[in-house]
């Protein structure tokens, strides 16, 4: 048994197309939420005004996203 036989690489170029397709979504969806929310400029008031309950709020938003992006990539 050689190393060929191990690593098929029609499943790591799939990995990495969905991984691909994925990270998209996820950026055009945090892009959307920013749009969404005008009066509140999101960045400048995690990074300026160190809002963590904005930054809680949003990591729990990106994990939500995260788990249903996975969830309908994978089937």
């Amino acid at each position: 048994m050689d190393a060929t036989d191990l690593i098929q690489w029609k499943y790591i170029l799939a990995s990495l197309v969905y991984t691909g397709i994925g990270l998209a979504i996820f950026v055009v969806s945090f892009v959307l939420l920013d749009m969404v929310t005008p009066k509140v400029a999101v960045w400048r008031e995690i990074c300026e005004k160190q809002n963590m309950a904005l930054a809680v709020f949003l990591g729990a938003i990106a994990i939500g996203m995260a788990i249903i992006i996975a969830s309908a990539i994978h089937g």
